[in-house]
């Protein structure tokens, strides 16, 4: 992922709003008593170059916002780095670094809705850009969007897939994070299902002779599904040190409950 601290070349373009205003300008000066053919020639050329002129005042204003916003990340000040980088996108909205790093301040921030909203902007504007998927794959997974984060890191992978941190880093662990979401959505069906066993138990609907022995088999049947359900209820799905997917017992003494493997996640975001 791209550091604050990388210099990158800042973007051509700058805000319409400052050229509009420029350019309603030059037609108002433009306006007025009549020129000769010369003049005419002359002026277009004056306004040609002062366009130029604006074009590199921004982009230099536009770079020297990003440095002191880099700066001011690095130094764990990322509101006001964040202010700073939006003054640069004022002046250079298609520079996609400027989003990214934006999307990295407000993911150390965990302002995670933004965050996603300026890595989306950073692709959309250089969608071969591998660090800008990878930024956007790291605060996607902080929203919890663990799939689309997947997606994400396999397509920074995809561009560049000599990029080691990539495989090592994010894609696996996103990968365990989408193991342990299945796992704790089979849970939740195997709960639902117990929980339905138990009030619609079919022994629960038959008369017996309380004499028999199907009194005593019925009730055990019962009783072996309250069991079970209470143990589903008892587990949460947790992932151990190695990256393995289990059931641990969270009752008394907090035991593991070996005998039911799983496979699923809390949301839980790598630090950055």
């Amino acid at each position: 992922m791209a550091s604050f601290g990388w210099k990158r070349k800042v973007g051509e373009k700058v805000s319409k709003s400052v050229v509009q205003q420029f350019e309603a300008e030059a037609e108002g000066k433009a306006e007025g008593a009549g020129r000769s053919k010369d003049e005419d020639v002359d002026w277009l050329h004056a306004i040609k170059r002062r366009r130029e002129i604006l074009l590199e005042d921004c982009e230099t204003k536009s770079k020297r916002l990003k440095d002191e916003g880099a700066m001011l990340a690095e130094h764990g000040r990322h509101w006001e780095a964040i202010k700073k980088l939006d003054e640069a996108i004022q002046l250079t909205p298609d520079n996609p670094l400027l989003y990214e790093m934006k999307s990295q301040a407000l993911t150390i921030l965990q302002e995670v809705f933004p965050a996603v909203k300026a890595g989306e902007m950073a692709v959309k504007l250089s969608p071969l850009w591998w660090e800008g998927w990878q930024t956007l794959g790291r605060a996607q997974l902080n929203l919890g969007e663990v799939d689309l984060a997947v997606r994400s890191f396999q397509v920074a992978i995809h561009l560049c897939p000599s990029e080691r941190t990539l495989w090592e880093e994010d894609l696996e662990w996103a990968s365990r994070l989408q193991k342990q979401h299945l796992a704790t959505k089979e849970k939740a069906r195997q709960e639902e299902e117990a929980k339905k066993q138990i009030l619609n138990a079919p022994e629960l609907e038959q008369e017996y002779d309380f004499e028999s022995d199907e009194v005593l088999a019925a009730c055990v049947a019962v009783a072996d599904r309250q069991t079970r359900y209470e143990e589903l209820k008892r587990t949460a799905v947790v992932m151990d040190a190695d990256g393995n997917v289990k059931n641990v017992l969270i009752g008394e003494g907090g035991s593991e409950d070996a005998g039911i493997p799983s496979e699923e996640q809390f949301v839980k975001a790598r630090a950055l």
